[in-house]
């Protein structure tokens, strides 16, 4: 993949974060410098990832800090929780897809043809990510007032 398509991805990983999370849950988040992830330990406490197909192979992910995650969950559902882990669940499995969707929209616009499956959803302290190419894993921190979220995807 050419880098220039690299940083087009990038651009539009990031406006779909920025823009799911302020109209989906009111929350205003700010990209930091994106890196090269090293290693498959998850940067949060619960990870939303998805895999992506067509012109392109690999996968994306979200993965939140546990209070941003809540965060988020309130922003979506408003503060009375029932039950706060189907609801994380949940909502970050919506929010993974919407941003995928978003993503998907952009690259479309530049003649990249994507689609993505089935968003699943991992929780607990160090968990893993198996994304689901050997392609160089690019990963966006975004911090939010309520803790922070980091955003990886790779394709090839």
């Amino acid at each position: 993949m050419s880098s220039g398509m690299d940083m087009e991805m990038a651009k539009g990983v990031v406006k779909a974060a920025q823009d799911v999370l302020s109209t989906m849950a009111g929350i205003d988040a700010q990209p930091g410098a994106p890196y090269l992830k090293k290693g498959q330990v998850a940067k949060g406490d619960v990870t939303g990832i998805i895999g992506i197909t067509g012109d392109k192979t690999g996968s994306l992910s979200i993965s939140f800090e546990k209070p941003c995650a809540v965060a988020v969950v309130k922003g979506m559902l408003g503060p009375d929780i029932e039950d706060i882990l189907r609801d994380v669940k949940d909502a970050v499995g919506e929010i993974t897809n919407m941003i995928s969707g978003h993503t998907r929209a952009a690259m479309d616009k530049l003649g990249l043809n994507l689609q993505s499956g089935t968003p699943s959803v991992v929780m607990g302290d160090n968990h893993t990510i198996q994304h689901v190419t050997s392609a160089p894993i690019m990963a966006v921190p975004f911090s939010t007032p309520d803790g922070a979220f980091t955003v990886e995807f790779c394709v090839e």
